[in-house]
């Protein structure tokens, strides 16, 4: 979120979008997975609509896109990580995801220290409230399930697929969201790139599944 401060909502979306190019990199960096020419084909549509998408709000901010970008790669190295270490391991999901918490735990109470949001919560007024407490509580639980999912679909899949699953979650969201809360008037090249991403998503899927059945 830190780049959004320099960039609009569209475009932080369609440099995060670019993700699934850097995840293809690490895949082969890291397990030395080699995908095939309908693959990229498929990654190159989604990339192409995420641009396509944004084309109306080119603005540059070079904290910003510095910023997207480390996001990206480390994102990819994430991903690629858990795919590697789960099938190497032998671990399950939450064997995955109690040792991510074990490493992360410290590092983030130490950031949270140091950058000062941790006294800001400490100090909420509200946090012993009842409902912020099951408000909070809830948020805890989903956000569980959301990371397990994660870490079973890239185990039982790849750091790829994962990568675009995320991709065509936020066009169902935006879609969702722009019919139950509104929005600006639909623009025609966004239209297109959302389309655009929506048809690599399922040209990735066709070529994975008709590759899982040889």
């Amino acid at each position: 979120m830190e780049s959004v401060r320099g960039i609009s909502v569209p475009m932080y979306t369609t440099l995060r979008r670019t993700t699934v190019a850097f995840t293809m990199v690490m895949e082969y960096l890291l397990v030395g997975q080699k995908h095939s020419l309908s693959v990229v084909c498929s990654v190159a549509i989604i990339i192409f609509g995420a641009l396509v998408a944004g084309a109306r709000d080119l603005s540059f901010d070079f904290y910003s896109y510095t910023v997207v970008f480390i996001s990206n790669i480390c994102t990819a190295i994430y991903l690629a990580s858990v795919a590697r270490i789960g099938k190497s391991s032998g671990l399950n999901s939450f064997g995955l995801m109690w040792c991510n918490g074990l490493l992360c735990g410290p590092i983030l109470l130490f950031w949270t220290f140091i950058s000062g949001d941790l006294e800001v919560t400490m100090n909420f007024p509200y946090l012993l409230f009842p409902g912020f407490q099951v408000v909070m509580l809830l948020s805890c639980v989903l956000a569980f399930l959301l990371n397990y999912s994660v870490f079973l679909n890239t185990t039982l899949n790849s750091a790829l697929t994962q990568t675009i699953c995320g991709n065509l979650k936020d066009i169902f969201t935006i879609g969702i969201g722009w019919l139950l809360f509104g929005g600006p008037p639909l623009d025609l090249l966004n239209v297109i790139g959302q389309s655009l991403g929506f048809l690599g998503s399922a040209m990735y899927a066709y070529c994975k599944l008709g590759g899982s059945k040889h």
